[in-house]
């Protein structure tokens, strides 16, 4: 089964809307959504509607035993994240606990201990088609170990026998990134013609090479300014990496999107071009 992960150096270029796009047109029956701050990929199919969800246990947090609590105050004072209250009282502020366990560590009365807490939720759809998302509580850490968690419940629940699964990545280059790419075979890099997007797909084009990861670009909304688009298109070619596709500006996607509907059904610029893209994923890259 080939692994395809679908990444962007930032937010906004597009790259869950191609995902979308590529699920539908390759007709994958194995998915997943690893953006875990902020999981959209469902929004864009109507029949995921029974589920099946499950705790994710990250960061241990402090809980006070009060029946033990001699109130001598080292927690309060060892605690470098400010986590720990006082009103007539020591207790502790969940959010912004960071589960090192030195207030556990300091307390004379061992009336401190570390717990599991829930920090997100864990969510496997299970029909026609297996996909597998999260959601992070917000301000929760270990964002790249639910990543892993997600790809694991993928993976666990699909034969080999399929040909591929799409994996819609995180923006950035950050921890969930790099869970993300960890056992891929390509990584479709979604970019955008702007400063920005040229600066961040070579960060990512860097992270992604660290993981001997075949490398793919897209360039989405490539005749918003083509100069940058020239410019992205030399440094792929000073690279070696492949351009797979170039995607034209279409404000029907937007329309679709909004209806929850995706672009690739309909006729338009947009969806043409995508649609060749994957004739070319087809012919030349052998997915």
């Amino acid at each position: 089964m080939k692994k395809i992960l679908v990444l962007s150096g930032k937010g906004g270029t597009g790259k869950t809307t191609i995902s979308s796009a590529l699920i539908k047109l390759y007709n994958i029956n194995a998915f997943a959504d690893c953006d875990v701050d902020a999981p959209n990929l469902h929004l864009l199919f109507n029949d995921f509607t029974d589920y099946e969800e499950s705790n994710y246990f990250g960061l241990k947090k402090a809980v006070i035993n009060q029946e033990k609590c001699i109130l001598c105050g080292l927690c309060l004072e060892k605690c470098r994240f400010d986590a720990i209250k006082y009103d007539k009282r020591y207790s502790i502020l969940l959010h912004d606990c960071e589960g090192c366990g030195v207030c556990e560590y300091v307390c004379p009365a061992q009336a401190i201990s570390m717990n599991q807490y829930v920090n997100g939720y864990l969510r496997l759809y299970k029909n026609e088609v297996v996909f597998s998302t999260a959601t992070l509580k917000m301000g929760s850490g270990t964002t790249g170990m639910l990543v892993t968690k997600v790809k694991k419940q993928l993976f666990d629940n699909v034969s080999e026998k399929e040909i591929a699964c799409i994996i819609d990545g995180s923006p950035g280059i950050g921890c969930p990134v790099i869970a993300s790419l960890s056992g891929v075979d390509y990584a479709l890099l979604v970019t955008e013609p702007s400063i920005s997007g040229i600066s961040d797909l070579k960060r990512i084009v860097k992270v992604s090479k660290s993981f001997n990861t075949k490398i793919m670009v897209c360039i989405n909304r490539y005749d918003e300014n083509e100069e940058i688009t020239n410019r992205i298109k030399e440094y792929c070619n000073e690279e070696n990496i492949f351009v797979v596709g170039e995607i034209p500006f279409d404000s029907k996607v937007i329309e679709y999107l909004n209806m929850g509907k995706s672009f690739i059904d309909f006729d338009g610029k947009a969806s043409i071009a995508t649609k060749n893209m994957f004739e070319i994923l087809i012919k030349n890259v052998g997915i």
